[in-house]
């Protein structure tokens, strides 16, 4: 729903590249991709995206893509690029109802057999391993997302429901 992918958008982290100013590949949260940007309390702004939620008849529907997943070996587990495109066709079947998905602590993902996989170079384990949440996983995501909350003065109620229930999915 809408707070949910309010939330995903507020809970945005990726990690520093030589344009970014910071240690290489340190952790950043960046909601919604705009804190370089925002001139007000982001308390505020997240507030406005939940209204706009509230008012908008049809709102869009959110996805999260983690393009950069690694396997233990430290390598891409999903080949990138023109790959992609696989995703984003399974998010568009997915809006028009054409495309299945099974839910998540996290949220609706898709199976192997609603992705297009013909000629993808990836096997049937790393395939599975990307399709899959593994709550355990999720144990510093949820303490990253807690500190950064802990550095603002306030959060909308409606992110802190989110944050717990999330916790609460997961098992924590």
């Amino acid at each position: 729903n809408w707070q949910h992918g309010t939330f995903v958008g507020v809970t945005m982290a990726s990690q520093r590249t030589a344009a970014q100013l910071g240690k290489l590949g340190e952790l950043r949260r960046d909601p919604m991709a705009m804190l370089p940007f925002i001139g007000y309390d982001m308390a505020d702004y997240w507030g406005h995206w939940l209204e706009m939620g509230k008012k908008i008849p049809n709102p869009p529907k959110i996805f999260h893509v983690n393009w950069f997943r690694q396997d233990v070996a430290g390598k891409f587990m999903w080949p990138g690029f023109g790959e992609n495109m696989r995703v984003l066709q399974w998010i568009l079947d997915r809006c028009q109802g054409k495309a299945g998905a099974v839910e998540s602590p996290v949220g609706y993902m898709p199976t192997p057999k609603d992705l297009y996989t013909e000629g993808l170079d990836i096997d049937e384990a790393a395939m599975k391993e990307l399709l899959t949440i593994k709550p355990a996983d999720w144990t510093d995501e949820l303490a990253s997302q807690a500190e950064f909350f802990a550095g603002f003065n306030r959060i909308p109620e409606a992110i802190t429901v989110e944050h717990e229930a999330l916790k609460k999915r997961l098992g924590m």
